[in-house]
């Protein structure tokens, strides 16, 4: 059950939470491609998908300078130089500008989600001191930075930087040691069922679940102590 006047401080995923308003970002990715007319099945998408997230998680290709629109060009190089490595592209369906022109869609979508998260973060960060726990590539203070929320966080929690990754409870309970206060007087906020929602109610964090579009499909029983369907939601749970 949430209790909000035991909140003291809040943890927030980044991706998929705040920048693409609870979608999985192989589903936006994958809405770039359909409009784009990428000739690929979504089977085969996500093949590729997989492929360079891997290949990033594996090599320091993405650099702390990276910006967000940086490492989408990149992610899209991948892509698509795999998917013309294994068959699924021909080089004469494939356009020079098209990695550009998938990651320059997925930068506006995501520009379009922060710019409605951020006057609700700015709020929350006059209530609560905020803290960001994520799985990212070692340039989260560069991405946060280009969409100006980097001065929203009294610290941050990156995957990449301290070694741990999500579903492992740690990762969160750095985050709480970040804060300063008992788990129970910390809500978390997450896309994710699995990678945010589990792991924090395993330390024992009250939590708010931005539930969309996941990797997986839901087995009908994932619950939290709030479950919202868009970010603005975030407006009534704390009265804002």
């Amino acid at each position: 059950m949430f209790k909000l006047d035991k909140v003291k401080g809040i943890l927030f995923d980044y991706g998929g939470t705040i920048d693409s308003n609870g979608m999985h970002w192989a589903e936006v990715i994958w809405m770039a491609y359909e409009a784009l007319k990428v000739p690929v099945s979504k089977a085969v998408f996500r093949d590729a998908y997989v492929h360079g997230e891997r290949t990033l998680g594996k090599n320091p290709i993405v650099k702390p300078h990276h910006t967000f629109l940086d490492m989408l060009r990149l992610k899209s190089d991948l892509q698509i130089q795999w998917l013309k490595e294994n068959g699924h592209l021909s080089a004469e369906a494939v356009t020079p500008e098209l990695p550009e022109q998938l990651a320059d869609w997925c930068y506006e979508y995501a520009r379009k989600a922060i710019d409605s998260a951020r006057p609700i973060l700015e709020q929350l960060a006059e209530r609560y001191p905020l803290v960001l726990v994520s799985n990212f590539y070692g340039n989260i203070e560069s991405v946060l930075k280009d969409f100006g929320l980097d001065h929203l966080f009294g610290a941050i929690v990156e995957s990449a930087v301290v070694g741990i990754r999500k579903p492992d409870p740690a990762i969160f309970r750095l985050g709480v040691d970040k804060l300063g206060f008992p788990a129970d007087e910390i809500v978390v906020v997450g896309d994710s069922y699995d990678k945010d929602i589990v792991p924090a109610t395993r330390i024992g964090c009250q939590t708010i679940w931005l539930k969309s579009i996941g990797w997986s499909a839901y087995k009908g029983n994932e619950t939290a102590d709030i479950v919202l369907s868009d970010f603005t939601e975030i407006k009534q749970v704390f009265a804002l």
